[in-house]
């Protein structure tokens, strides 16, 4: 069995998880990156910007957004694939999608969502699915606005109910499918020493019962809700850098091994990702894009029930 695991820290940590001020952070190349308020207000007009508003209902969008952004919702990016509710469109439908709100793959992209003016469903998790969607299908520079749009009314600054004018582009998908592991891969490295598989539903789902045909979660899984790692009352916007500094070392989550992000359908694991991924560049993260939907739907595979992993992996949970 592994060693302890080593903290998310050093020169890597460090590096990644600069000041956020100083966006879009954090350096380097990465395909996804944060950007702030303030970063956005200065660029707002920037020819070579895309902002997508990705609001629960269009009524939200119609009703307030930010200037020049583009309406795309999120439940254009899955269909149901021979009765499996959660797949992926068409690479032909995604294409045509990104093209008509004028996605090019070498410009920047804002994506950003809200609790939804005229709504109030808004769950924070739109802009991380999308963004994590784009870069999967081939986006260069996908931006994620921290806090989103209600980081943004909540310092009045402006609004439209303008449409913008777009040009479709010529935007090509290019899948990239090392960031997804798929159920096959999934069930023969999910045990190794080396690996880590969260699970980011809420904790009670984790535990006990979610709408599911099967109570608990994938045995092994460690509990990581996305949600306590964003900020109490704005569920687009993350925790403080040093509050999610202790909330990894407290979960001893080893950036030397593999990191398998789960959740219940793929969405909510997205946060964790872009997290591990982009943000704190682990070196090796894979999302599992089936997650307990998937799991669960294959009666033979065994469920653990409670706050403990158990399993493979018991003795790595963390401390409590």
């Amino acid at each position: 069995m592994a060693e302890k695991m080593t903290r998310p820290g050093g020169e890597e940590r460090l590096r990644a998880m600069s000041d956020r001020e100083n966006a879009p952070y954090p350096r380097g190349d990465g395909k996804v990156r944060l950007v702030t308020t303030d970063w956005l207000a200065d660029h707002l007009y920037d020819e070579d910007l895309t902002i997508l508003d990705t609001q629960p209902d269009v009524h939200d969008y119609i009703q307030e957004h930010i200037p020049g952004a583009v309406y795309l919702n999120e439940g254009v990016l899955r269909v149901s694939a021979r009765g499996f509710p959660t797949s992926y469109a068409p690479l032909a439908c995604l294409q045509e999608s990104f093209r008509r709100v004028g996605l090019r793959a070498g410009s920047p992209v804002v994506i950003y969502t809200g609790k939804g003016a005229f709504s109030g469903r808004g769950d924070g998790l739109a802009q991380t699915m999308m963004a994590y969607t784009l870069a999967k299908y081939g986006h260069d520079t996908v931006y994620i606005l921290d806090g989103g749009l209600d980081a943004w009314k909540s310092e009045n600054r402006e609004l439209s109910q303008e449409f913008p004018t777009v040009e479709p582009s010529r935007f090509t998908v290019e899948v990239h499918d090392e960031y997804a592991i798929g159920y096959e891969e999934f069930i023969q490295v999910k045990d190794n020493d080396d690996v880590i598989v969260l699970g980011a539903r809420p904790a009670k789902v984790y535990a006990g019962k979610g709408p599911w045909r099967m109570a608990g979660h994938i045995p092994g899984a460690i509990s990581l809700p996305w949600r306590s790692l964003m900020d109490g009352a704005n569920p687009a916007l993350l925790r403080p850098n040093e509050d999610l500094d202790m909330i990894l070392e407290e979960h001893n989550i080893d950036r030397s091994g593999t990191v398998i992000c789960t959740c219940g359908t793929g969405r909510e694991a997205t946060n964790e990702f872009i997290l591990f991924k982009w943000f704190y560049l682990y070196p090796q993260v894979r999302l599992y894009e089936g997650s307990f939907t998937e799991w669960s739907a294959r009666p033979d595979n065994p469920v653990v029930e409670g706050p403990e992993p158990q399993g493979r992996k018991a003795d790595q949970a963390p401390a409590r």
